[in-house]
């Protein structure tokens, strides 16, 4: 995998993700990392939450703050559809409006970009 563009539904790009978990505005400018443990952090590297292999989405205090299913359905903290990554790429919400486009980043990424990140800072 390569450097991957995200895009909101009109195909503006509104981020990139690096290999190695950098995520870029658009202007490619540092906004955070995902770490390969799974560890969100922003653009000063403070530790802003978690991503953990069971799907579950963590906030720096380790509360869930949502849940991503391994067919990309995307749920809040309450166990409520938010939203879904399609496999290819397609971001949509709860519903079923496409609001973005990632091409082949991995699910786990997307969602954090889309539904998570900035709902942690």
């Amino acid at each position: 995998m390569s450097t991957q563009t995200l895009q909101n539904g009109n195909y503006a790009t509104i981020a990139y993700v690096n290999d190695d978990g950098t995520i870029q505005d658009a202007n490619y400018r540092t906004q955070g990392y995902i770490k390969v443990d799974g560890t969100i952090q922003n653009q000063d590297y403070r530790t802003i939450g978690y991503l953990r292999s069971d799907g579950s989405a963590l906030d720096s205090d380790n509360r869930a703050i949502g849940y991503i299913g391994n067919d990309g359905t995307i749920q809040d903290e309450n166990y409520r559809t938010i939203g879904f990554v399609k496999s290819d790429g397609t971001v949509q919400n709860e519903n079923y409006q496409t609001i973005g486009y990632a091409g082949n980043t991995a699910t786990r990424w997307v969602a954090a970009v889309f539904f998570f990140y900035f709902k942690l800072q």
